[in-house]
């Protein structure tokens, strides 16, 4: 089983929720990192360690930031980090499955299922092994203690309580840890 750690020039989390139940806003994270133990011809028997720094969060709108990073939301300053851990992995097809584990908003943890797809090995110019992952899924932000939300006068709610959560991860070989 090799590990691989994430490239962060070459990955994302995305995510998106409705505004007025009519448009979608869309926002990233720019601080995180990943740690993946995988083996192409034992993809089941990986696993996946993530952390998102929750101040990273950008939606190009300093206010909405702000506001995001709150105790209306994610309170950043009681929890800065959002944890992923898995905990199994089930194969669907040739290089697609799912992976099952523990997500961590604002302390509260619940188990999601992520639908991946493993894109390939391969040698950059540069000489160096990557591998490539997409993996998307949608939570209840409210399943999190994201509650906040205004009701609107002619129905729904100003942020809808879905949110789409994409992520495309480029990894590199982790360094090899030598006894000191």
């Amino acid at each position: 089983m090799a590990k691989w750690v994430l490239d962060p020039t070459h990955s994302a989390v995305n995510f998106s929720a409705r505004h007025m139940m009519v448009t979608t806003v869309r926002g990233n994270f720019k601080l995180f990192s990943a740690t993946i133990d995988f083996d192409p011809a034992n993809p089941q028997a990986g696993s996946v360690t993530a952390e998102i720094d929750a101040s990273s969060i950008d939606t190009s709108v300093a206010d909405r930031d702000g506001h995001l990073k709150s105790p209306d939301f994610l309170d950043v300053a009681n929890f800065p980090k959002i944890t992923f851990v898995s905990k199994k992995i089930d194969i669907k097809g040739d290089k697609t499955g799912v992976i099952t584990g523990d997500l961590t908003i604002r302390g509260t943890t619940r188990e999601v299922s992520l639908d991946t797809e493993f894109l390939g090995t391969m040698v950059d110019p540069f000489g160096n092994n990557k591998a490539a992952f997409s993996a998307s899924t949608k939570i209840n932000r409210e399943d999190f203690g994201l509650v906040w939300n205004v009701a609107l006068e002619a129905g729904g709610v100003l942020v809808s309580k879905d949110i789409k959560i994409e992520i495309e991860i480029q990894t590199v070989p982790a360094p090899v840890e030598t006894a000191v």
